[in-house]
């Protein structure tokens, strides 16, 4: 399979590079081709790559060109990082950079977003928000949150934040240490993100399908039911809910069926054959 490794300099932060891959199944598309071709972009998740979890796997069997990036200050892209709304305003940004050059440089048009938690709230609020959203005719949500005042931080950081209004999150991303400065404030900041604008201004034909894991204990699998009722009973566009039993926020030994998921959903909805509610309703499951 064709890939294309990239790297970009930031519109809006100097010393600032992204990088990204493009997956083609089809063959290689060239620069100096012409003809608009359609593309899935996939968005990791906070503290995540752009190769982590299902993504690497979900891109590698779309039946359509793929393309996968690291935020800005993650893995491979360097520049700032931050926990609070202004990171997401960020990640806003980078999307509009990565679609741009694909535009520019091999003639894509985005028909697929991918996100995983932040990733999928920063490319909902792109789809609300760019023109080149309005053009999506697909999204996928993965344990999203909705609610902002209901997260596990001020529990699981309280003694840091009380000693010294600081905790060093230190996690492995891609094989490698990583600590990140989190300030109290930094939550306080991401609990004024806002995500209602979902009932009124995201695309009106953008069909949405939604997965969650029921032991998700970082975001509550009832902010996916919110969802489904923001994306439900729209004319020109439908909504799938689908619950993952067992599966935690990261969906560890569960990867499998979330691209299946995603991949059945797809192949679906290029067939004209989706419909509002629950995935594989009338299918009986395996006890």
């Amino acid at each position: 399979m064709p890939r294309i490794k990239f790297q970009i300099p930031h519109p809006n932060e100097d010393g600032c590079v992204i990088t990204g891959i493009i997956e083609q199944p089809n063959g290689a598309i060239l620069e100096t081709d012409s003809h608009v071709k359609p593309i899935a972009l996939m968005c990791h998740g906070v503290m995540g790559h752009k190769d982590y979890l299902f993504l690497k796997k979900l891109a590698q069997n779309l039946p359509i060109d793929s393309c996968r990036f690291d935020f800005r200050g993650n893995h491979e892209s360097n520049g700032s990082w931050y926990m609070g709304g202004k990171g997401y305003a960020n990640d806003v940004q980078d999307i509009d950079a990565v679609v741009a050059y694909l535009k520019a440089q091999y003639g894509y048009r985005v028909d697929l977003v991918v996100g995983h938690s932040r990733g999928c709230i920063v490319a909902m609020r792109w789809l609300a928000t760019a023109p080149e959203g309005q053009d999506v005719s697909g999204c996928v949500n993965v344990t999203a949150r909705y609610r902002f005042k209901i997260h596990p931080y001020w529990d699981l950081w309280r003694e840091w934040f009380e000693k010294s209004g600081i905790f060093y999150w230190k996690v492995r991303v891609a094989g490698k240490d990583v600590v990140r400065e989190v300030t109290s404030e930094d939550i306080r900041d991401l609990e004024k993100v806002d995500t209602s604008f979902v009932w009124t201004k995201f695309p009106t034909k953008t069909d949405v399908l939604t997965i969650h894991g029921l032991a998700d204990t970082v975001v509550q699998p009832f902010d996916s039911m919110i969802y489904a009722r923001a994306f439900s009973n729209r004319p020109m566009a439908t909504h799938t809910l689908h619950f993952v039993e067992k599966a935690d926020h990261n969906f560890i030994g569960h990867h499998d069926e979330v691209v299946d998921t995603i991949l059945g959903w797809w192949d679906q909805k290029e067939k004209g054959m989706l419909n509002d509610g629950v995935w594989l309703a009338g299918v009986k499951p395996k006890l």
